[in-house]
């Protein structure tokens, strides 16, 4: 029989305690995973085997007033990556992360680094790039890379390019709206996102027990505007011809209808391309953009996305002197038969005040006369007898001190002095449309009052909201804000402006067979510091048309035009050829007397002797005559017209020129 040593014994009670304690160890580390990281490391083994993908919405479409796509979702491709994944097959496939890096910077055109950074997060799945097209997809698809997956998405495209860009506004890569109507109507654009939800393991097969989970995404709804594909066209090729004649540092329109409200179109000039909304279209402003700093190039493409006709304010000059004349008419003060004498300059609470025809005087005059005169101290007569809290009660009633509430964000509101802070010569600037700013959408909204039987419609872009198949879920309809005016009063501005066109420096905006009514004006803009007024003008005219029954409402800006300023000369013809195209798009019948005088060959010159260059220019134009005068002078100054060539009464070919002369 063998003894065991007690050297023996001691070994295995020794080789026990070692096997006890790595038991309980074991014991130990075990209740630790199951139990309190048990939740902890479920959720990862999940996690590994989930694959959940992104599944994006579709966007609604931007329809024109009568259905044609103005912005479109695209189908496009989305690279996603899962960097567990990637680091896991390293041994299986044997590509390394780097390599992936490197395969995907290639073919996506992006900086390695970048890539590699991307793909080694600690993140279950992280987006590579967005948006494209499917041979760079099938490329990558036929690399074969590890973790690397590629879903089916949706990109924002513009089929026009740079059409009406600054109203549609421009959307985020991830399809948010960024600025437009792609910001103000995201919400119901943009939808809902689905997921597709499966299990599998290491390798990326399915797992048996796994299930599968779809949410389908929700497409956005779709939104049909007021803007009117043809006549926006229209309004941008006015536009174009109007910056080549001008140079001005940017032109800007807007069209709409005064019976409904609706902006049948809304344009800049410059403007860019949606499809490539971050580079500008002119080639010197690329190489300015270049050269900027992250926060200078951030601050350009704001004020070039930016629609100043909705955002930004403006002097309105003597278009202003309309609503003037309709609070006078309406308050009784003044009357078509009330008669005004200007003596070249008015005193205001001991300040003279001088007529732009100073040192010249109008003499008597009517009240159409004055308005086609724009006679400054007639507009001051009228202001101070119509009384600083009449006078601002009336503003608010044309929505001058509030904003119009049009469906387009960032809306700007008129600057105006406090009536306590205005005073007497406050309140006389203000009547002639000096010393108050407004956006050009508060303006046209007013003065389509005019035509539309003293009513103020509110502005709206949007109509209607429709479903992906094209039924429709909303509707907007058209709004009546406010009764300003009488209808008395309307017609009776109706016809003044009218005779602007017919008989006043409004001529130029005459389009032959129809009756026509504008209002001109030329301000001269704030200087940079804000503390006096530049040489530099906003030049401008608004028209309403045909006048028996206004239906199209035009007003043309031009900022910063260079030679000759006058708004007769620089606005008034961008709203004729806009006038006439959408008169005649819309078939609205021409006018029986209007047509005869458009068809007759000659006519006779107009007297312009002692009339302003702006004016005289502009009653040539509505007899269809052109002109010739020293440009240079012009330029610097509104002469007055001291002989012109042929003699008033001649008749002669329409088209013909008329020379003007200033001394």
């Amino acid at each position: 029989m063998t003894v065991v040593s007690n050297k023996s014994k001691r070994n295995l009670i020794i080789i026990m305690g070692i096997v006890f304690i790595f038991f309980m160890l074991l014991c130990l580390k075990l209740g630790w995973v199951q139990i309190v990281k048990g939740d902890e490391y479920s959720a990862k083994a999940v996690e590994q085997q989930t694959r959940d993908t992104p599944i994006e919405a579709e966007r609604g479409i931007i329809y024109d007033t009568n259905d044609k796509e103005l912005a479109v979702s695209v189908v496009c491709y989305t690279i996603w990556a899962r960097p567990t994944d990637i680091k896991a097959s390293e041994a299986d496939k044997g590509k390394s992360t780097e390599q992936v890096a490197k395969t995907l910077s290639d073919i996506l055109a992006m900086n390695l680094e970048e890539v590699k950074e991307l793909i080694s997060k600690e993140q279950s799945i992280i987006k590579i790039k967005k948006g494209i097209d499917k041979d760079t997809a099938d490329k990558i698809r036929d690399a074969d890379l590890p973790g690397i997956e590629i879903a089916e998405d949706t990109k924002r495209s513009y089929p026009m390019g740079s059409f009406a860009s600054h109203v549609l506004g421009t959307v985020t890569d991830d399809n948010t709206g960024l600025s437009g109507l792609e910001l103000e109507y995201n919400t119901y654009l943009s939808g809902i996102s689905g997921r597709w939800v499966n299990y599998t393991d290491t390798s990326g097969n399915r797992l048996s027990y796994g299930k599968e989970r779809y949410y389908s995404a929700e497409d956005g709804y779709s939104i049909v505007t007021t803007i009117d594909q043809v006549i926006q066209h229209y309004t941008e090729k006015a536009l174009e011809q109007v910056m080549k004649k001008t140079s001005a540092d940017r032109v800007m329109a807007i069209v709409m209808d005064p019976k409904t409200g609706d902006v049948l179109a809304m344009a800049q000039n410059p403007d860019f391309d949606l499809n490539d909304p971050k580079t500008p279209l002119d080639s010197d402003e690329q190489k300015k953009l270049a050269s900027m700093s992250d926060d200078e190039k951030v601050a350009y493409w704001n004020k070039m996305w930016r629609n100043s006709l909705v955002s930004d304010v403006y002097e309105p000059g003597s278009t202003f002197k309309l609503l003037t004349t309709s609070i006078a008419l309406e308050e009784g003060i003044a009357s078509l038969d009330s008669t005004y004498y200007c003596k070249g300059v008015v005193d205001v609470a001991g300040e003279d005040i001088h007529c732009w025809y100073y040192p010249n005087a109008h003499g008597t005059q009517s009240l159409k006369q004055a308005v086609g005169n724009s006679c400054n101290p007639v507009f001051v007569k009228l202001a101070t007898e119509i009384g600083i809290d009449k006078f601002y009660d009336y503003l608010a009633t044309f929505g001058i001190t509030g904003t119009t509430g049009i469906d387009f964000p960032g809306e700007g509101s008129a600057i105006l002095q406090s009536k306590e802070n205005a005073g007497p010569v406050g309140l006389a600037t203000i009547g002639f449309g000096q010393g108050v700013a407004v956006t050009p959408i508060q303006l046209i909204t007013a003065v389509c009052s005019l035509g539309n039987n003293g009513k103020m419609m509110k502005p709206r872009l949007v109509k209607e909201l429709q479903d992906s198949k094209g039924k429709t879920v909303e509707s907007f309809d058209s709004e009546v804000v406010r009764q300003v005016i009488s209808k008395e009063t309307a017609d009776e501005m109706c016809s003044i402006m009218q005779y602007v066109v017919d008989e006043g420096g409004g001529g130029n905006a005459k389009v032959e067979g129809y009756k026509v009514g504008c209002k001109t004006g030329t301000a001269n803009k704030l200087n940079d510091a804000g503390t006096g007024y530049s040489e530099d003008t906003y030049s401008s005219c608004i028209a309403l048309a045909p006048m028996d029954d206004p239906q199209v409402a035009v007003l043309v800006i031009v900022d910063s035009p260079k030679g000759v300023r006058f708004g007769s000369v620089t606005a008034a013809p961008g709203v004729q050829q806009i006038l006439s195209d959408t008169l005649r798009y819309l078939n609205v019948s021409p006018d029986d007397n209007s047509q005869k005088e458009a068809n007759a060959e000659k006519v006779k010159v107009p007297d312009v002797i002692g009339k302003s260059a702006s004016d005289a220019i502009g009653i040539l134009g509505g007899k269809a005559l052109s002109y010739d005068m020293n440009e240079n002078v012009a330029a610097q100054e509104d002469f007055i017209v001291v002989k012109q060539y042929p003699a008033a009464g001649t008749k002669v070919k329409k088209g013909s020129k008329v020379y003007l002369y200033n001394e």
